[in-house]
Formats: C-alpha cells, sequence, structure tokens
C-alpha cells in the first residue's frame, strides 16, 4: 500500500500564518465569524488551495470549499472543520482540521494525481457559536438545509445583530442560504484536537471517534422577591440565589454519581439586581449536559428537569428552562472507522477508539452522509483557552492518519 507523505513544515507555515489572524497574547486567537479576521484567514486558506491546484469557492453561507476532481461523477467524500475560534481560543481548535483537509488534498494531489472519486475539504464558518450564541454550527447547519429564513433575523450576535446583516456585511447573500445545501457527499471525515486528557493519559498521538456525545444547552431561570438584605428573616425570603446554590451542588453531584461519559456543566450566573445588600429577584444560568447514549442523555435531562423544579417548588421560587441547543448523539460509521484504522496501521501511528465529549461539525453532517472522526492528543487536555497545544509532530500524525484514509477511499475501489 502506498503511503501518502505530509511535510510537517507546510502544516507548520499554514497553521501559524492562521495563528496570526485575530492573535491574542503569545498563542490566543480572537477570529469571529464573518469579521474581518475572518474573512482575512478564508483567504489565507483560499490562496493556499489555489497555489496547490484545488478548485475554490465559497457558498452562500460562507463555508469555503477546495475540490480535487475525481474520474467519475459519483458522490463527493469531504473532510474538513471550522476557522472561527473562542473569544479568545487557542491556535489548534478548528484550525487544525482545517488545515489538515487542505493540506492533505494538496498531498494526494502531487503525489497520486486525479482520483477515482472527488475529495473536497470545507472551513466551516461560525462552529463556535462566540459570536452568534444560538447559530448551532451555522456552516454545517446551511450545507445540510437546517437554516430556515427567520433564522437569519432571529439568530443575533452577543451585540444585537441579526446574522443576516452580518453576512450581508462581508458580501453573502442572505437570501440565497439555500444555495450551500449538498445533496452529493456519500462520506464525511473530521480531523480535530481532542480537546481532553484521554489521549495524553493513553501516551497516544491519535484517536478514532466511535461516537460524538449528545448534548444538550439550556437557560435556566429561577424567580424569587428581592428583599432587603438585613431586615427580612431568613424563613421568610424567596431566595432565588439560595435555590441556585442548591441546584447547581446537586446537579454537579448527580453527574459525578452517574460517572464518565455522562458530564454536567454550569458556565455562567447572572443575579438580579445584583446588589450586596439585595436578596435577588431572579437568577439566570446556564446548564451544558452530555452523554453518547440516547437513552442515557433523555433520562440526565429530565432527572435534571425534575430536580430543578422539586427545589424551586420547594422553596417557592418559579421555574423555566429554555432549550438552546439539543443535539443528538452521533455514531460513526463503521466502515470509516475501518478504513482509518487500516490507514493508521499502514502509517504504524499507534492509536486508540474513543467517545467525543465535544460537540462537532460532524453531527450536522451526519444528517446527509456517513460520518467518522479523528482525534489528535491536546496538551493537558487543554482547549477553549489560549493555552491549548498540540506539538507538530502529533498533528503531522493525524494528518497522515486523514489522508492515507481519503486515499484508501477515494483512490482504492
Amino acid at each position: 500500500m502506498l503511503k501518502i507523505a505530509i511535510d510537517e513544515k507546510v502544516i507548520e507555515d499554514l497553521l501559524m500564518s492562521l495563528a496570526k489572524i485575530g492573535q491574542v497574547g503569545e498563542t490566543g486567537v480572537s477570529r469571529m465569524a464573518f469579521s474581518e479576521e475572518w474573512a482575512t484567514a478564508m483567504d489565507i486558506c483560499r490562496a493556499f488551495g489555489e497555489e496547490a491546484g484545488l478548485e475554490m469557492r465559497m457558498d452562500a453561507v460562507g463555508n469555503l470549499w477546495a475540490r480535487l476532481e475525481g474520474k467519475s461523477r459519483g458522490p463527493v467524500v469531504a473532510t474538513g472543520s471550522h476557522i472561527d475560534s473562542q473569544d479568545p481560543g487557542g491556535r489548534y481548535d478548528g484550525a487544525l482540521g482545517a488545515v489538515a483537509g487542505l493540506v492533505s488534498l494538496a498531498a494526494l494531489k502531487a503525489q497520486v494525481g486525479q482520483p477515482d472519486q472527488t475529495l473536497e475539504a470545507v472551513v466551516f464558518c461560525e462552529e463556535e457559536g462566540s459570536r452568534f450564541p444560538t447559530s448551532g454550527f451555522w456552516g454545517s447547519r446551511g450545507i445540510v438545509g437546517k437554516i430556515a429564513p427567520e433564522d437569519l433575523v432571529t439568530t443575533r450576535s452577543f451585540a444585537g445583530e441579526p446574522i443576516g446583516e452580518v453576512m450581508a456585511s462581508v458580501g453573502l447573500d442572505p437570501a440565497r442560504v439555500g444555495a450551500a445545501v449538498r445533496d452529493d457527499i456519500s462520506a464525511f471525515i473530521e480531523l480535530h484536537i481532542e480537546q481532553g486528557p484521554i489521549l495524553e493519559a493513553a501516551d497516544l498521538p491519535v484517536g478514532l471517534v466511535s461516537a460524538i456525545t449528545g448534548m444538550g444547552q439550556f437557560e435556566v431561570s429561577i424567580e424569587g422577591k428581592d428583599d432587603h438584605a438585613g431586615a427580612f428573616p431568613m424563613d421568610l425570603r424567596r431566595d432565588p440565589m439560595a435555590g441556585f446554590a442548591e441546584i447547581a451542588s446537586s446537579l454537579i453531584d448527580h453527574a459525578h454519581r452517574l460517572g464518565r461519559p455522562a458530564v454536567t456543566t454550569i458556565g455562567q450566573c447572572t443575579v438580579e439586581p445584583g446588589g450586596t445588600a439585595v436578596v435577588p429577584a431572579r437568577v439566570t444560568f446556564s446548564l451544558d449536559a452530555r452523554h453518547p447514549d440516547p437513552d442515557a442523555r433523555e433520562k440526565l435531562y429530565s432527572t435534571q428537569d425534575n430536580l430543578m423544579r422539586e427545589i424551586c417548588a420547594r422553596r417557592g421560587l418559579g421555574y423555566t428552562r429554555k432549550e438552546l441547543i439539543n443535539l443528538a448523539p452521533c455514531v460513526s460509521d463503521a466502515s470509516l472507522l475501518s478504513r482509518m484504522k487500516a490507514a493508521a496501521d499502514d502509517l504504524e501511528i499507534p492509536h486508540l477508539t474513543m467517545v467525543s465529549g465535544a460537540g462537532h461539525d460532524a453531527q450536522q453532517m451526519a444528517l446527509i452522509a456517513p460520518i467518522a472522526m479523528l482525534f489528535v492528543r491536546s496538551e493537558g487536555g487543554r482547549s477553549h483557552t489560549p493555552e491549548e497545544f498540540s506539538t507538530l509532530g502529533d498533528c503531522c500524525d493525524g494528518t497522515r492518519v486523514l489522508a492515507q484514509t481519503l486515499y484508501r477511499i477515494a483512490y482504492t475501489q
């Protein structure tokens, strides 16, 4: 079996070129979707693809596609990830997968020529939701036809900007989002940094992802009554902060008792009116809960809902829970996993099979095609922070496995 060679310097140069766009401090990146920095980073990706002889185009929602035309007119095998970041995030989250896809297609074209089956690499837009918090994987949603006309108005940035208006400001036509829909993709593979500690603990550079966890994100509001912090007796209060404290402790303890792979996170909390000497009137907080097993995930959500309702009822508090994101668990395609394992074995790259605890564009792509994912080790398991880091050697090993997998799929029928 031919082994596809990947040049570490090509990966490093493209990664570091992107890292300079929206750079924060020494290693941080702030690159919001549809911003000037995002547009510049997209131009860098486009220039790389054009220089490699790939056909480049941007679709109607802002995804950038690189195409290596195949001999047949059949369906496409696609790969890729995103280049938008947390605010701030690091150099590798998303960007490595986008770079790996482009570098893999360039290497395949240079070393093997035209594939039997067409290959495409995509650079998704607005995966993180760091500018538009309810966008929910905007770029990949557009590809699978899940953007409704009203979403262009109701999906707003943290500054209140409708996403349709922001798209128009960078030259996209929001009325054409339907043109981004694809029905010709037969397989999708996403490479990504792990964002967790499993590979590092196993001292392995690469993981083959068997499933992507299901994820629910909610906005929870607890209503009480604001009163004087000194003059109002404890037994007469309707204090939502006291209810929140019990809820937070109970939810986290419940996830601990369930054990891996169940996780629950409360990452944001707003107290109103927020006075030092005032019993709060309202506490609003975020709730993120995940599990890769469909039945266990639904039980987790219902248990949490019942627990919060009971605490609020007992304390005389109002309770509302608004669903923001609901992503079902996604199982990787067995055939794609088998080919990825064969590719890693071809290259003698050690690996393990694991579950992704984070959500990814691949979950959306699974609505139209079989999917699989490939993880690269994250130092310290860090991600969504400027401190995230993956060694160049690990980045290259992951890209080698990706390129070899694409070779096995698209060149050997």
